[in-house]
């Protein structure tokens, strides 16, 4: 059992980051002046006058579930080193990315601009429409689908999501997916681990 004062602390992080994430979206710029930022090459431009529409949640461990360390941000840097592990070796040579990861202990790290299209989704489809990068908003929480994900990521999730509505009003709580749900049968994040009622409680409470 973490000590007290571990716990403490573990708690004043989580607060100062659900402060940072308060701050919100500029919408000039599409950053979050709270989160943590590592700018991706991996992005592009929306197609033309398309708004983000949908927030998907996915869940990464690099390696697979091993949490910590810089790899999550060397992966959508393009400078994962393959030779450290055999599983980077086998991912070398993705071009990926996300708007936003949530870490074990809420640090929320932003990667692509709201405004520009992150390299997420791949081959999906949300309600018939195709091509989920085009409209989606995409955040990835640090973790495993069978390992059950931190309460203080679920606090930060929500609280980034109403944020991101609040920036944007074409996004809504009631249009947010997990990556299963938009690629089925060729992923399986956040997975059965994600507790998406919590989610939608956490939701409701603030709304």
């Amino acid at each position: 059992m973490p000590s007290t004062s571990s716990q403490d602390r573990s708690h004043g992080k989580l607060a100062q980051q659900l402060l940072a994430v308060s701050a919100g979206v500029d919408t000039r710029t599409g950053w979050m002046p709270g989160a943590r930022q590592v700018p991706s090459p991996n992005f592009d431009a929306r197609p033309g006058g398309i708004l983000p529409e949908l927030i998907v949640v996915h869940g990464i461990s690099l390696p697979p579930d091993e949490y910590g360390g810089p790899w999550i941000d060397r992966l959508f840097t393009n400078s994962l080193p393959p030779e450290l592990h055999p599983y980077f070796e086998k991912i070398k040579e993705l071009k990926v990315s996300t708007h936003l990861l949530i870490r074990r202990d809420g640090e929320l790290v932003q990667y692509v601009s709201i405004h520009d299209r992150a390299w997420h989704a791949g081959a999906s489809c949300y309600q018939g429409r195709e091509r989920c990068n085009d409209f989606s908003v995409g955040i990835e929480l640090e973790g495993s689908d069978e390992v059950a994900y931190e309460p203080g990521q679920y606090r930060v999730l929500s609280a980034v999501i109403l944020e991101l509505c609040k920036a944007y009003p074409s996004l809504s709580p009631a249009r947010v997916a997990g990556h299963s749900d938009i690629a089925p049968g060729r992923k399986t994040d956040p997975g059965p681990a994600f507790d998406w009622q919590r989610l939608h409680a956490l939701l409701r409470a603030a709304g």
